[in-house]
């Protein structure tokens, strides 16, 4: 039988092998304040360690953390040094609007892959949303839009980037790959993101890719829409392809997503002719088809029908669908994660804090 004490001593050691690495990778994070003005250790603010733990428990607002803190002062205490007690609200505004975002985000991204495994085959969600309460009318600032990378597996946020007040996703999304470890990974992107450099540099991290078709990229979105009507009008007769369905029911709502997957190579000619997007094995097709059991029609139940086309360097109609079903995911993470009341005021407004990413990661401890 396993000795409790024995048990009791490893887990110890499994928690101070945890701090130690958080230690480890803050470490060479610049301390913003002055040697008068440093009455609380820049590792103990960061780590409640208080904000860390506090945003994980859904704390939005840098009063939040330190109500948080204050409640949970005896815990802290065991493995903080804490020589003036929890950070005042003021304490942790003014310290995160000053720290090297930039500077912060490369520690917390070494510390989250040093802690977190990710699987091969997991998809990982990119998207942008722009964040409430950052924008500043007094100095003529727009809101602060972000563009984050969502672990569908780990239920957890990967990485973060801030769009340039001048720019757009496009320029940021880029910028957010090239920091991330995405070997063996599938990378969802909405339409913003198709984008040819984005297929390659995605392909570059040994990852696939699956990039959702709309307007903005008018000519292959027809291209592939066209391709799509004339498979199905003959029933996709000596045409290289695959495809599988679903049906969730869910509140009265059934859904039934059926999804298509073309890898004919005449077809992947005829949409990528010049070879610009980069391990183009598929175009896909996802119809959804929402049932109602109320606002009874002539026909009989209400029904409401939408397809999305994709570009997409697997080739199995599976994980297409699975991949295409799991970005929603990120939808819901993006508006959690934008409803914070800590740039209210304008405090910290230029400073996005990193701190955000957890903030969706209450999913997996609820």
């Amino acid at each position: 039988m396993p000795n409790p004490q024995e048990e009791q001593e490893e887990q110890e050691e499994q928690e101070e092998d945890r701090l130690k690495a958080l230690r480890t990778h803050f470490a060479k994070l610049d301390d913003p304040r002055i040697e008068r003005t440093k009455v609380h250790q820049l590792l103990d603010i960061i780590t409640i360690t208080i904000a860390i733990c506090a945003v994980i428990c859904r704390a939005d607002s840098w009063v939040d953390m330190e109500e948080f803190g204050n409640a949970k002062l005896a815990w802290f205490q065991t493995f903080l040094l804490l020589p003036n007690g929890i950070p005042s609200h003021d304490t942790f505004g003014r310290v995160f609007a000053r720290i090297d975002p930039a500077q912060f985000q490369e520690c917390f991204l070494g510390w989250v892959q040093g802690v977190v495994r990710f699987t091969k085959g997991q998809v990982v969600a990119i998207d942008g949303k722009r964040v409430r309460h950052s924008y500043d009318t007094a100095n003529g600032k727009a809101a602060i839009s972000m563009v984050s990378a969502w672990a569908t597996d780990n239920r957890m946020v990967m990485g973060q980037v801030k769009v340039d007040d001048k720019s757009n996703e496009i320029t940021a999304i880029p910028a957010l790959l090239s920091v991330l470890d995405l070997e063996g990974c599938i990378v969802t992107i909405d339409a913003m993101g198709c984008q040819t450099n984005i297929a390659q540099a995605i392909v570059e991290k040994e990852a696939d890719y699956v990039l959702a078709l709309k307007g903005n990229q008018e000519t292959i979105h027809i291209d592939v829409e066209t391709a799509f009507v004339q498979a199905q009008q003959s029933n996709f007769a000596g045409i290289a392809h695959d495809t599988t369905e679903t049906l969730d029911k869910n509140h009265g709502r059934v859904e039934r997503r059926q999804a298509w997957l073309i890898h004919d190579k005449e077809y992947l000619d005829y949409v990528n002719p010049n070879g610009k997007w980069k391990q183009l094995r598929g175009i896909g097709a996802v119809t959804a088809r929402r049932y109602t059991k109320s606002d009874k029609t002539q026909t009989g139940t209400e029904v409401s029908v939408e397809t999305r086309y994709y570009l997409t360097s697997l080739t199995d109609v599976a994980e297409f669908a699975k991949a295409v079903r799991s970005h929603w995911q990120i939808e819901i993470v993006q508006s959690q994660m934008t409803k914070t009341d800590m740039f209210a005021g304008g405090g910290g407004r230029d400073h996005i804090s990193d701190l955000d990413l957890l903030l969706a990661h209450h999913h997996s401890v609820n």
